[in-house]
């Protein structure tokens, strides 16, 4: 296992007046971004993109997956004004398409789901042309939870499983694969007519047919799209990564993952989950 990426992992550095707008609107409406707390590659892209993912709920995890940079511990109570300031943030960036994140708020009676769909609803009063993805934890698979939100105005509903089942105590501690399963089929049968989403990291270990029964599971669940990417290692103290797959094998699994049926398939060494997000609906 080495630490160099190999040639093709490119990480395009954009300096430009839309990366500076984003992070002087995110500074000044005092909000977090994924995009900075988990030391995504495509920072620079997407905000000179004038885009972002927002991040909900706080900065501090409950949970503690060993392939995440978000700090874990205790997090801070609930901010009742962040839907509204997200909400002028969209606005004043213009945004057309718009992703919420959150850390996990397992500290939270209905842990946090109330909070995303106040978020996703505050957005659609301030800007009602912008289409709204949530990125959601796994709630517990609580069914009151997940229909809470699905009876928000979002466009699209993700929910990442991350990894096969294998690696899953090794990787994603505190979650359970079959729970992710569950939360996207429950997602699908609340709301027929909705797209769902999921993503995948490669290289942690997987074989490829892991990751087409992973396949086989989502399209089970009615799953819409799919994303798979690199996992790169954010700082020394996450998880290491055990191979890096190459570009050929990415457009292999994208191929055998259209064959399968997904609307979408979305794959290469620095897809993300919430990365172009907005191409879903082209």
């Amino acid at each position: 296992m080495s630490s160099k990426h190999p040639e093709w992992i490119k990480v395009r550095f954009a300096l430009n007046e839309s990366r500076l707008h984003v992070n002087e609107v995110m500074r000044t409406k005092v909000l977090h971004t994924v995009c900075e707390e988990a030391h995504c590659p495509n920072l620079g892209d997407c905000w000179g993109h004038g885009t972002a993912t927002f991040l909900l709920m706080g900065d501090i995890c409950t949970r503690g997956c060993s392939f995440c940079a978000v700090m874990k511990g205790r997090p801070h109570p609930l901010d009742p004004s962040e839907p509204e300031r997200i909400a002028h943030a969209v606005e004043d960036l213009k945004l057309q398409y718009a992703v919420l994140t959150s850390v996990d708020r397992d500290d939270l009676p209905d842990e946090g789901a109330g909070h995303f769909a106040a978020t996703v609803e505050a957005v659609k009063r301030r800007v009602p042309s912008c289409r709204v993805e949530v990125l959601v934890p796994d709630f517990h698979a609580r069914p009151e939870l997940i229909e809470r939100l699905m009876a928000s105005p979002f466009f699209v509903f993700a929910h990442n499983v991350e990894t096969v089942p294998r690696l899953y105590r090794r990787v994603r501690p505190g979650s359970d694969y079959e729970r992710s399963m569950k939360v996207l089929g429950l997602a699908k049968g609340s709301a027929p007519g909705s797209i769902t989403k999921s993503s995948l990291m490669l290289g942690l270990g997987e074989t490829r047919s892991e990751v087409l029964q992973v396949f086989r599971d989502l399209r089970e669940r009615g799953c819409d799209v799919v994303t798979l990417g690199q996992y790169l290692r954010p700082t020394e103290r996450q998880v290491e990564v055990f191979r890096y797959v190459t570009p050929a094998e990415f457009e292999e699994l994208r191929r055998e993952g259209e064959a399968m049926g997904f609307r979408k398939v979305f794959s290469g060494p620095l897809v993300r989950s919430s990365y172009h997000a907005w191409e879903v609906a082209t």
